[in-house]
């Protein structure tokens, strides 16, 4: 093998940061050229401003100077044309298929709650976070259209992500790649949308999202059992339900309507989370603050398990205000590693 069929062996090994497909399989290497040991490497991104031009640079620069006969590489980069990029946007999953059948989604699992300010947000997010620690390839999708808090959470509230014609791809945080209606909207405006606006919102956030290969599409539906969990379930019947609750009569009762809707559109209940279970004080003691035992009530009516009782600990709380899901909390980051083992 030469010289240059070594680069071209290393660059079909390097991803695209944005779409985690290799630089060959999307098309992007233009050119190669090596003499002596310096080598030329012409990379055609999708769109001239490509957020991870840097990376893409530095990684291959690096890779290649592993080569033995290679002194210096040059990195050079072009843009496709419309041509180039509608070829593309063919081999991204789903984009030409009459009926999709998201096979790039492995595991989705939709978040959800009977009634609003039960940490449903903070439970999705910092499960994200934990089976991203884990390894695996995951998405989130902030469904919660009219309420969304995710981009806060997750620290991007300022960012957009990139368009490849009619193509969105996902903003990326700590390996995770993430859609919210509040990449779009500016500030605090209110989203005011009907059932027809709701539904095609969601459909697009699916379908016309570069979601790549995932193994856990996690979903942060809005509370309740309106247009958007409907929606989901229509396009998406593999999902599997994960109820949050407090322990309170008033949250569990309601639920378990959350459940009833499962029944009714087929989709399984993967289990119950109890938040907001306690408060321990420094002395060790706990102090029930709201109630106790709603969610093994909840998960018995349910049949099916409680996979945990999340307590009051600031340091999530605090985690989620300022961006930084639970990384300063030491027992919140075991918490969610045990429960996300639990679903994984």
């Amino acid at each position: 093998m030469n010289t240059k069929e070594k680069i071209e062996e290393i660059l079909a090994g390097i991803d695209d940061p944005e779409l985690h497909k290799s630089l060959t399989e999307l098309n992007m290497v233009e050119d190669i050229k090596v003499e002596g040991g310096n080598a030329a490497i012409t990379i055609k991104l999708i769109i001239p401003a490509h957020p991870m031009k840097a990376r893409i640079r530095d990684e291959i620069t690096a890779k290649v100077l592993e080569l033995p006969k290679i002194d210096s590489v040059k990195v050079e980069f072009t843009a496709m044309n419309d041509q180039e990029r509608a070829a593309l946007r063919k081999r991204l999953p789903n984009k030409e298929q009459e009926t999709p059948t998201y096979d790039h989604f492995k595991n989705v699992i939709a978040v959800c709650s009977g009634k609003g300010g039960v940490g449903k947000s903070t439970i999705t997010t910092n499960l994200a976070v934990a089976l991203a620690r884990k390894g695996h390839r995951v998405g989130l999708l902030d469904a919660d259209v009219y309420g969304f808090s995710i981009p806060r959470m997750m620290g991007i509230n300022d960012q957009q992500p990139t368009m490849i014609d009619e193509m969105l791809v996902p903003i990326e945080k700590d390996g995770i790649r993430i859609i919210s209606m509040g990449f779009f909207v500016p500030g605090d405006s209110a989203v005011i949308w009907r059932g027809p606006l709701l539904h095609k919102a969601i459909s697009q956030f699916i379908d016309d999202v570069a979601w790549g290969d995932l193994d856990y599409l996690l979903i942060d539906l809005p509370p309740g059992t309106g247009d958007v969990s409907i929606s989901i379930a229509q396009k998406l019947p593999q999902a599997k339900l994960l109820i949050v609750t407090t322990p309170q009569v008033a949250a569990y009762n309601v639920a378990a309507r959350v459940g009833a809707m499962a029944e009714k559109t087929n989709l399984e209940v993967l289990g119950v989370i109890e938040n907001m279970s306690y408060f321990e004080t420094e002395s060790g003691t706990r102090e029930y603050i709201f109630g106790q035992g709603g969610g093994k009530v909840l998960a018995d009516s349910l049949h099916v398990d409680l996979l945990g009782e999340v307590p009051l600990i600031t340091a999530i709380r605090e985690g989620a205000d300022i961006g930084n899901v639970y990384a300063k909390s030491d027992s919140g980051a075991l918490l969610f590693d045990q429960l996300a083992a639990k679903i994984s």
